[in-house]
């Protein structure tokens, strides 16, 4: 019997979800095929990254909706994984009305879609920025409900949840929305259906037993809501407000705000550079120390819009530097430029950007992993870039559970025999 997953990992910029994987168990997650490519630029300096650590000819630096069907029938994919685009999956029946429904064309989503539906893997494992779940703000959950549709009609229960990183013992406070499908068919389907959807988010589900929380929720918030059959009808008219975790079995939705159930942050300060290997550059000179001072700083400034009428834009202020006892913000892909939301760290009375390394452990890589390019593209890579150490965790669960299903299929193999 096999002792490998097949994973194939999509926008998987410098590796986020395989090294993760990979800290969980090299030998059994085994990814067979990856894709990054960035649209309208020649330098792929993410593709180059992820390749010189794993050099395949498998992987494959091509616009995704160029890659043939073939492609991945041909596969046997297990395990399913990528950080999407958070864009406008609105769709619309077709002119012939033979062929269903259209999506947007460059929506990167249906091609995960069209992925699913020619290779079918056990289990989809995908990461998004939190505000998936209110898109489009004039239709608030819209986009959400047509991608747990689209699961629903391929034959997959879906699990969410919006993850902290710094709740389950990582140095940001990176909250990302992670996304687990899976057959619907599987022995761990069957399982999961022992139980009420209430028992499942907050105790035995995939991201309850990965992310454990508290059995009370928070300001009591939870909803149900059956998804319109027509995913056209979601697109054009439906609308419903998700809340941080939920499950979909049939189209039936329960949503619910959980909260950890014992905090373990690593702080700023645990992961900084030893100062003797930090370089000159990375110190603020004076005008720096100004502009920031000015940048984070509360501020009420007249401003006049297109439309030609005046208004007062504020803005709160925040600390002069960040804190080494507390975990750090969320890091953009502005990271290591003046700008208020970057970094900005005092030790020993020197204030300084984070490192390119500092910024590689907050997001839980290897030192030195992107040293493949520029500083610029490291920090803007890393601002992109996932936790892998909530990959890692989720990885552990993967891994009992298709334990379990490999135990589930030996006995089912024993019996008939």
């Amino acid at each position: 019997m096999n002792n490998k997953l097949n994973v194939v990992e999509l926008f998987a910029g410098v590796g986020g979800f395989r090294v993760g994987l990979e800290k969980a168990d090299k030998k059994l997650f085994d990814t067979v095929w990856a894709n990054q490519w960035e649209p309208s630029k020649k330098t792929q300096d993410a593709f180059d990254c992820y390749n010189s650590h794993f050099p395949s000819s498998e992987n494959c630096n091509d616009d995704i909706s160029k890659v043939p069907n073939k492609t991945f029938e041909d596969m046997n994919i297990d395990l399913l994984v990528g950080g999407f685009p958070c864009q406008d999956y609105s769709v619309a029946r077709s002119l012939s009305k033979e062929k269903g429904i259209e999506g947007k064309k460059g929506v990167l989503f249906w091609e995960i879609k069209r992925i699913v539906e020619v290779s079918h893997p056990k289990y989809i494992l995908l990461e998004n920025v939190d505000r998936l779940l209110k898109s489009p703000s004039k239709q608030r959950g819209r986009d959400f409900s047509i991608m747990l549709a689209t699961f629903r009609d391929l034959g997959y229960i879906v699990e969410w949840r919006i993850i902290n990183a710094a709740e389950y013992g990582s140095s940001q406070r990176r909250r990302r929305i992670f996304i687990f499908a899976y057959d619907q068919s599987l022995a761990y389907a069957e399982r999961q259906l022992d139980f009420s959807t209430g028992e499942i988010l907050l105790k035995e589900g995939f991201f309850a037993q990965t992310f454990p929380v508290k059995e009370e929720l928070y300001k009591n918030r939870e909803a149900f809501v059956e998804l319109p059959s027509d995913i056209v009808e979601i697109s054009d008219t439906f609308s419903f407000e998700y809340h941080q975790a939920g499950i979909m079995i049939d189209g039936k939705v329960h949503t619910v705000h959980p909260e950890a159930l014992d905090p373990q942050a690593v702080t700023l300060g645990d992961i900084l550079q030893d100062e003797s290997e930090v370089d000159e550059k990375f110190y603020l000179n004076e005008n720096q120390i100004e502009k920031f001072a000015y940048l984070r700083g509360p501020k009420k400034i007249e401003r006049t819009s297109k439309e030609g009428h005046k208004y007062i834009f504020s803005e709160g202020g925040m600390s002069p530097t960040d804190s080494l006892e507390l975990p750090g913000r969320t890091m953009l892909t502005s990271e290591g430029t003046t700008n208020r939301s970057s970094h900005v760290v005092e030790v020993n009375g020197r204030k300084r950007f984070l490192t390119p390394i500092e910024c590689e452990r907050l997001n839980g890589f290897p030192d030195n992993w992107t040293a493949t390019m520029g500083n610029r593209m490291r920090y803007f890579c890393m601002g992109n870039a996932l936790v892998t150490q909530m990959i890692e965790k989720m990885g552990n669960t993967i891994k009992e559970i298709d334990a379990a299903e490999t135990r589930n299929i030996a006995q089912i193999s024993l019996n008939l025999h």
